[in-house]
């Protein structure tokens, strides 16, 4: 018997760290999706932000040197 309960204890050791790896992905993946919906829901203004800052710093440039 007492094979049995050491056994049995080792069994739910490792069960009780797949579930708590488990539960620390699942954290880490609901933090990226909740990341990305951030990031895609203001692209188009940060890209047209970009382009604009970007169009400002070369036109200068480019109306010069033409």
């Amino acid at each position: 018997m007492a094979d049995d309960t050491a056994s049995g204890s080792v069994r739910m050791t490792a069960i009780v760290e797949m579930v708590d790896e488990m539960s620390y992905k699942g954290q880490i993946l609901a933090r990226t999706n909740k990341m990305e919906s951030g990031i895609m829901d203001s692209g188009l203004v940060g890209f047209s932000a970009g382009l604009l800052i970007a169009l400002l710093m070369v036109i200068p440039f480019i109306m010069g040197v033409l």
